[in-house]
């Protein structure tokens, strides 16, 4: 989960402002952590805590009100009695990546996967979203190769993963659909040769760019195994101590690299 959360952290300030490049500086001091990082670890704690997703995402998003909601999930955190809203936006890959992280099987990983999403984003593509995204995890941290991540993802979800980010990029925007988001999120992983250069190649597609490294980072983690110190550091610089404890809390519990 450190991966997706510095993806969001890092591509927060070229969400607004898009670029297609991979050349670019990856610490930028207006950089901060989105509603990504926050459902990310709201996700999290619900898995640790066994505690219901609903209750555990709006006491935090109500905690962390300016971290960048959308308009619908912005009404559904101040509803008393929310109720899903059959979304397929991007807010439910964007959050999935401790389902990847933990779930011990398959049918496990997919299964949570859905349940996550549906609180809110209970509409087919929505579910869809978070599924591949945490299924590729768990792929990527079984020992999977690209190649499997790839064919094990297109014949599970038909998305078409045969593009390249050359082929993409020109006329790429900002898409904030689960369909949109999710495929080319994938594609940049598998274009990548480690954590940082897939971090890279996501936010130079010019989308949705924090979401955009926040599900690939998420991947790059679980396959790579290894994020620099400095990417490391950065985000516990940007992160509030409460979210930082709850993010050193999860990589604990799921015996994953733990920041100091």
């Amino acid at each position: 989960m450190l991966g997706a959360i510095a993806g969001d952290i890092i591509g927060s300030v070229y969400e607004r402002h898009p670029i297609k490049t991979t050349d670019f500086p990856l610490f930028n001091p207006r950089c901060r952590f989105t509603d990504d990082s926050v459902m990310s670890i709201a996700v999290a704690v619900a898995l640790m805590d066994e505690a219901d997703y609903t209750a555990t995402m709006q006491h935090y998003g109500n905690c962390y009100r300016k971290a960048g909601y959308g308009g619908g999930f912005r009404q559904w955190l101040m509803n008393p009695a929310p109720t899903p809203y059959n979304s397929w936006g991007n807010g439910s890959a964007m959050r999935v990546s401790p389902v990847g992280f933990a779930c011990p099987t398959m049918d496990a990983v997919m299964e949570e996967a859905e349940r996550s999403a549906a609180v809110t984003h209970n509409h087919p593509e929505g579910i869809k979203g978070a599924q591949a995204t945490a299924l590729a995890i768990f792929l990527a941290r079984s020992d999977a190769n690209k190649d499997v991540i790839k064919e094990m993802i297109t014949t599970a979800f038909g998305y078409d993963l045969d593009r390249t980010l050359d082929e993409i990029r020109p006329s790429y925007h900002f898409d904030v659909s689960c369909q949109g988001t999710v495929p080319e999120s994938i594609i940049a992983f598998l274009e990548s040769t480690d954590y940082e250069d897939a971090i890279r190649k996501a936010i130079s597609l010019g989308g949705d760019s924090d979401t955009l490294a926040c599900i690939t980072g998420g991947i790059a983690e679980a396959y790579y195994r290894e994020i620099p110190e400095a990417i490391v550091q950065f985000v516990q610089a940007k992160l509030t101590g409460e979210l930082y404890d709850a993010l050193q809390r999860f990589q604990r519990f799921a015996n994953l690299q733990v920041a100091p």
